[in-house]
């Protein structure tokens, strides 16, 4: 089973999904939308501790509503949850949505992380940004768009780096694509110790996240549990929130085995992960685009790529943050370079 990256090695090449970024760059924070073209299936699973989320019950598989119209990053805690209301706004206005006598609906689950503890101004006044900057970035969805410090993943951090934004793709050699989509802001380390390895480096294609592989010998401090934070680690704190994607015709059910797999992509990738002061959480969305429906060996190939995929992009977003002044921490590439 061999992958290779998408065209563009991002979110987008799943056909019919786009993606728009909004940031304040005062109380550095953003919001991440993606949306959908057409209704994608959609599940959602939560692993980590602390999650803050709007309408995940009804992407439970026994529930009614089948399909998505797009899909919520925030920064802002609590606050950020405000964000999909504006992405709501703007698909109401285009007339998206579920079709209830003559009104149109959209269904817009969000996700939030803890970005609240950054550097940034967060004396906002009576009331947080989110809402406008949901709408700003569905105004400005696209099949391309930024990574590293963009969107939801302006004011993240990790133990010790910037956090970011990230994105990668998989082509199956069956024809279907699986991509991911990453705000990364975890409690954890995505590297090796206090190395720049990352610890997604076995799964790396190409140079999409520098190339330094695995270190040739484990340092002594490689498994030590580094934090964010020493102190103030709190269950609300953190978070690493993403969207799992891929153009294989999958039900309700077999979008949250997606979702599920994918966050073995977290665990590759950032040490610790799904702690209890994280809210580590994936959306699951299934366009069927391609037509195909995998069956017995493909599901497994299926998941498989999603693991490795999400672990690509968790990487991606750390080693695509971009310094900037007043950083809480530094950047990878301000650290380490090239």
């Amino acid at each position: 089973m061999t992958f290779r990256a998408g065209t563009r090695n991002l979110l987008t090449d799943v056909a019919g999904l786009r993606v728009g970024n909004a940031e304040d760059a005062g109380i550095r924070t953003g919001v991440t939308v993606v949306l959908c073209d057409q209704p994608a299936t959609a599940a959602v699973q939560v692993l980590g501790g602390a999650p803050g989320t709007r309408e995940t019950d009804l992407l439970e598989p026994h529930n009614s509503v089948e399909k998505v119209h797009a899909i919520v990053l925030s920064g802002g805690s609590a606050f950020g949850l405000d964000s999909a209301s504006g992405v709501q706004a703007l698909l109401r206005e285009r007339g998206v949505g579920v079709k209830v006598h003559d009104l149109s609906i959209p269904i817009v689950p969000a996700a939030i992380l803890f970005d609240l503890v950054n550097g940034g101004d967060k004396d906002w006044g009576r009331y947080p940004p989110y809402r406008e900057l949901g709408y700003q970035a569905a105004e400005r969805a696209s099949e391309s768009f930024a990574i590293g410090s963009a969107g939801a993943g302006f004011g993240a951090l990790t133990a010790g780096l910037k956090g970011g934004l990230g994105s990668a793709s998989t082509m199956l050699s069956n024809g279907v694509t699986v991509s991911a989509l990453v705000a990364v802001n975890a409690v954890g380390s995505v590297t090796v110790g206090d190395t720049p390895h990352f610890w997604a480096a076995p799964f790396e294609i190409g140079d999409e996240f520098g190339a330094r592989g695995m270190p040739m010998s484990a340092p002594a401090e490689a498994t030590d549990v580094r934090l964010k934070f020493r102190s103030g680690n709190s269950p609300a704190a953190n978070t690493t929130i993403a969207v799992v994607a891929t153009d294989a015709v999958l039900t309700k059910a077999g979008a949250k085995r997606l979702a599920i797999a994918a966050h073995d992509g977290f665990a590759r990738a950032i040490w610790p992960a799904h702690t209890p002061a994280d809210g580590d959480l994936v959306f699951a969305l299934a366009t069927g685009g391609s037509g195909s429906v995998p069956q017995a060996d493909a599901i497994i190939e299926l998941g498989a790529a999603a693991a490795a995929t999400m672990a690509r992009a968790v990487a991606r977003g750390v080693f695509a943050a971009e310094a900037a002044a007043g950083d809480y921490f530094p950047a990878w590439r301000s650290r380490w370079g090239l």
